[in-house]
């Protein structure tokens, strides 16, 4: 640093010392003014206003007043300074936000996941490609025990995922709990044209009605209460086996049955394994 420098620095800096120095002087004048106006101003009240009640409201008046030319003052006394002070208040807000915008976000997804009441510990839930069993949950994030791969597998992957609660408030949450303790649990069967589809819909149904039979009026019950309170119609809980055709060759068979939440993985590899094992549905094409 260079003389020139040097000097340019403690000029400033009287000059800004300057600056404060007659900010504050104004400032004492007009407090001194205002004191000195309202201690002249009581005497002249007390010893000329002869009716108590017109006495203390004069001396009430009094006081707001020179209280209000004293706010006025300092107003005008220190407004370059305090509109500096507002623009460096704006400038340190503008920058606090850019620098937790996420952090602000995760707040607002926590707010509206909890205002939604969208799930709950222990729900399945699925937000873009994550999908899995929430364990817990804070104001920042949310824990899952990873289910798949693929949104048709029922088997824990053995990944815990942690997500940040910014995805709550962007992105659609699908709860496949919702209904609790038991769940209408669906899944696909593909076939070729050429299979004996006819008989694997009929098959599945079977056993598929064979494994839910014991419970199926305790569905019914647990569903006619989630009816009732949300104002929904109840909806079919027996077993169905429906077609799905989304290519010309081929056929899928779109099993829905009920089960309990924790048990649909085993249900749906039971009826399968039971359906498989003693059928086999492809067909001979006889040689000419």
């Amino acid at each position: 640093m260079n003389l020139q420098q040097i000097v340019n620095q403690i000029v400033e800096q009287l000059q800004a010392s300057d600056s404060l120095l007659r900010l504050l002087l104004s400032t004492s004048v007009l407090i001194a003014v205002v004191v000195f106006a309202r201690w002249v101003l009581r005497r002249f009240i007390r010893r000329n206003v002869n009716s108590s009640d017109l006495r203390r409201r004069w001396l009430v008046q009094l006081r707001n007043g020179l209280l209000l030319v004293l706010l006025f003052g300092l107003f005008m006394i220190w407004s370059n300074e305090l509109r500096t002070f507002a623009l460096s208040l704006v400038a340190i807000a503008v920058a606090l936000v850019i620098a937790t915008k996420e952090l602000i976000i995760c707040i607002s997804g926590t707010l509206i996941k909890g205002g939604a009441h969208a799930f709950h510990l222990g729900d399945r839930i699925q937000i873009k490609e994550y999908r899995g069993d929430v364990i817990d949950q804070n104001l920042l994030t949310t824990t899952i025990l990873e289910v798949g791969p693929g949104k048709y597998m029922q088997q824990r992957s053995g990944r815990m995922i942690v997500i940040p609660n910014s995805l709550f408030a962007t992105e659609p949450v699908i709860n496949e709990s919702y209904s609790k303790d038991y769940v209408l649990h669906t899944f696909t069967v593909p076939f070729k044209r050429t299979d004996n589809w006819q008989l694997a819909q009929q098959e599945l149904l079977r056993v598929s009605q064979a494994y839910c039979k014991d419970y199926i009026a305790d569905v019914k019950r647990h569903f006619d209460r989630i009816s009732y309170r949300t104002g929904l119609d109840t909806p079919a809980v027996e077993p169905r086996v429906t077609l799905q055709v989304e290519d010309p060759e081929d056929i899928t068979l779109v099993v829905r049955v009920p089960t309990r939440a924790e048990g649909r993985n085993w249900l749906e590899q039971s009826i399968l394994s039971d359906v498989f094992s003693a059928n086999d549905f492809s067909r001979i094409i006889p040689t000419t």
